[in-house]
């Protein structure tokens, strides 16, 4: 299977006492499908998972699997740690509701490149879909060279990555210019998102896209598909937002945003995550006037 377009990673939705607000999830992820999505991340990110309680996670996954059931649009699911043999269990646990899993570079422990590409095979193995490899760096603190991201590109069962390394380096443009044809590299970084497409980028999995689905479903075929001016345009017009929306710890101004539309029920995110100030919802709903996301 490829994996092409825009997934949008879902924020969870809270009511204002906290508890998980599953309508709401459920009417997110039918309004960013019908608005272009190719389809949906679970338990991304931008979704909590580490503040949510195993039944939570699991909710969750039903009430987005249902959605891309009844969509026939693939469903990845994030999975996984710092530890291989709890990642292993973890994805072999995820058939029949993903399409792929989106596991990430393992975090803190710092491994050596040799342990990441390991880590990754095993994962490979042990996984019934297909695995995404998230490289992360600046969250996971471990960065990874050109000769190690095409190790991990051609081992069995890796599909593709979502690739978030907080700017277009060289590392970047020389695992793109070498990236096998059927491995798909999906933008992460909202900001650098429309560079990455110009590289040749598959598709992108994007927290702004709660917002903007519309916008950003149409971005992304743009570079695909053409004309490269609308491109352009759209990505220089779309690149003001992203970076409102980030102003503040992802997701708490997405959330923030999507309260003062009405599309959920309250801002509230978990502890560590303070909710988004005043300020930054404000400067975020500006910059959606501003820019072309309106166009749901």
């Amino acid at each position: 299977m490829t994996f092409t377009g825009l997934f949008v990673p879902l924020i969870t939705p809270f009511t204002a006492t906290g508890e998980l607000a599953v309508d709401a999830l459920e009417k997110l992820a039918h309004e960013v499908l019908d608005a272009g999505a190719s389809g949906l991340v679970a338990l991304g990110t931008t979704g909590e998972p580490a503040t949510l309680t195993g039944d939570e996670r699991r909710r969750v996954i039903d009430v987005c699997a249902d959605a891309c059931r009844q969509r026939q649009a693939p469903l990845i699911v994030g999975a996984g740690s710092n530890s291989t043999a709890d990642s292993a269990h973890a994805l072999a646990g995820l058939a029949p509701d993903a399409a792929a899993a989106l596991a990430v570079v393992p975090y803190y422990t710092r491994p050596s490149e040799d342990g990441v590409v390991e880590h990754f095979r095993r994962l490979a193995a042990a996984s019934p879909v297909p695995v995404l490899v998230y490289n992360i760096p600046y969250r996971t603190g471990r960065p990874l060279g050109v000769e190690t991201l095409c190790r991990l590109a051609e081992l069995p069962g890796i599909a593709g990555f979502k690739h978030a390394v907080g700017a277009v380096d060289a590392a970047t443009v020389a695992f793109m210019s070498r990236c096998p044809a059927d491995v798909d590299v999906l933008v992460g970084d909202d900001l650098f998102a429309a560079p990455l497409l110009a590289l040749g980028a598959s598709g992108a999995i994007l927290s702004s896209a709660n917002v903007a689905p519309g916008a950003y479903a149409e971005l992304v075929d743009a570079w695909r598909d053409g004309p490269i001016e609308r491109a352009r345009r759209l990505g220089n017009l779309l690149a003001p937002l992203a970076e409102a929306l980030f102003a503040e710890p992802n997701p708490v101004v997405v959330k923030g945003v999507l309260a003062a539309q009405g599309r959920i029920p309250s801002p509230a995110v978990r502890l560590p995550l303070l909710p988004a100030t005043d300020a930054a919802v404000a400067g975020a709903l500006d910059a959606l006037d501003r820019s072309y996301a309106p166009r749901m």
